[in-house]
């Protein structure tokens, strides 16, 4: 019987202006997962390290997307499964996103590859509804397919990929607090005027050209969000502080990762992103709240075997 390591990285989601329609993968940061196959059928998740999530497979991701993909191949086989969570649920940077994603990818390549990525960004999508009650797809269709993506439409599920420019990379603090996914969505407005939803529309259009064609002035001038950071900013401490320390440090753009604390900037340059790191961190360093900085260039692969 096999088994595999893989390695599912985080993820930033929304990307400022691409509200639950944007998303990219980090190279250096993301959990690992074990999967042995066994000859009983059924799941069983044997060890969780990193964090404290439920062993009930039906009630953890990696669980669930891993029972859904046996009964929908008709396996032959049962898994059991070790998870390494190397960052924290709640952190807006794809946690949920990283299991379920890693899980899909798993079980799809002990499937010998039975799926296509947009099936598996589907198998994905189930997982999240058992993390946060939706089916949402920015985070892990950036999991799955690596570097930028565009959720184009949900209903038919249609994932873009989107070029990324070598030099760019992602500086993340991740201050220490939880906030869930389903809170912070209670705070975004639910509906906009139609000057601030032409706004959005334009940064959107203006970062995927940018990043297309290499546009760095572009891609920062892009990264405006006139819909959710307004509100969900008042939920991290510090935040103003942060972004405009990064600014003057000479970043891009900054914007929330996902739906926070996380707080995301991308830089020209792995000099530009170690200073914005600098700045970041004199921003906390005597905040009473403990936070992890990286630093990572934007990964291309997404989850793949180790």
């Amino acid at each position: 019987m096999k088994s595999i390591k893989v390695f599912a990285p985080a993820t930033v989601a929304n990307v400022s202006c691409g509200f639950d329609a944007m998303g990219f993968a980090l190279e250096s940061l993301g959990d690992q997962m074990v999967f042995t196959q066994t000859e009983d059928n059924g799941v069983k998740i044997s060890k969780i390290e990193g964090a404290n999530l439920p062993y009930d497979v039906d009630k953890n991701v990696v669980g669930v997307v891993a029972k859904q993909m046996l009964e929908d191949s008709n396996a032959n086989f049962g898994l059991d499964i070790q998870i390494f969570k190397n960052f924290k649920p709640g952190s807006g940077l794809g946690s949920s996103a990283a299991s379920a994603s890693g899980t899909a990818f798993a079980v799809n390549t002990l499937l010998d590859n039975k799926y296509n990525k947009l099936e598996l960004t589907q198998f994905a999508m189930q997982g999240e509804v058992t993390a946060c009650g939706s089916a949402i797809a920015d985070n892990v269709a950036a999991c799955l397919y690596g570097g930028f993506i565009l959720v184009r439409s949900y209903n038919p599920l249609d994932i873009v990929s989107i070029p990324t420019p070598g030099e760019l990379i992602a500086t993340v603090i991740h201050p220490q607090i939880e906030i869930k996914t389903a809170d912070s969505r209670q705070v975004v407005p639910e509906t906009i005027p139609v000057k601030t939803a032409v706004a959005q529309w334009a940064n959107v259009g203006g970062l995927i050209s940018g990043l297309h064609t290499k546009d760095f002035n572009l891609i920062g001038r892009s990264l405006v969000d006139y819909v959710a950071e307004p509100k969900r900013k008042e939920l991290i401490p510090h935040f103003d502080k942060v972004k405009q320390s990064a600014l003057n440090s000479g970043v891009l753009g900054v914007g929330i990762s996902g739906s926070g604390p996380t707080i995301f900037a991308l830089s020209k340059g792995k000099n530009i992103a170690h200073k914005v790191a600098k700045a970041m961190d004199e921003v906390y360093v005597n905040s009473g709240i403990g936070y992890n900085i990286y630093v990572s260039r934007i990964s291309n692969k997404g989850v793949h075997l180790v």
